[in-house]
């Protein structure tokens, strides 16, 4: 990295961090010639990723999407939208590097997340995510899980 200052093509990091959104790093550099100290931003370079949904069908990564349906299963549950945007963050910094992933590891993720966050939550997530169609569905569920 050239300084911004006397051009020079030496300088060292002092400091390095990930921005709030986990889309870049924030790097502090020195000038090993001249000391001057500046600050520079690496964007984080994504692919599309690629949603695989039943039947073979496929459609592109909607992040507003996944934030509703996560919204929907937190509703009334005193959860911050801070912590939902910190999970889902985390899940896509997961799956960054990736070209494909299947609609069923998605929810799978949500799912391992959410049982972390807020156990009301998961169950509704697994509720529509794993298609139950009556009260026995949520109690084998919720059997299987041993909650403490």
């Amino acid at each position: 990295m050239y300084c911004i200052n006397c051009w020079h093509d030496n300088t060292r990091v002092t400091d390095s961090r990930t921005s709030e959104d986990w889309k870049a790093i924030r790097r502090r550099r020195e000038c090993e010639n001249c000391h001057n100290r500046f600050t520079t931003f690496e964007k984080i370079e994504t692919t599309d990723l690629i949603v695989e949904k039943s039947w073979n069908r496929k459609q592109r990564y909607d992040r507003d999407k996944l934030e509703d349906s996560i919204l929907k299963a937190v509703n009334k549950r005193n959860i911050s939208i801070s912590s939902i945007s910190d999970l889902i963050r985390k899940l896509e910094f997961k799956w960054w590097n990736r070209n494909e992933i299947t609609s069923k590891e998605i929810g799978k993720d949500v799912l391992d997340s959410l049982f972390l966050l807020d156990e009301v939550a998961y169950i509704r997530y697994a509720s529509v995510h794993l298609n139950f169609a009556n009260s026995k569905d949520f109690i084998e569920f919720i059997n299987k899980k041993n909650f403490s």
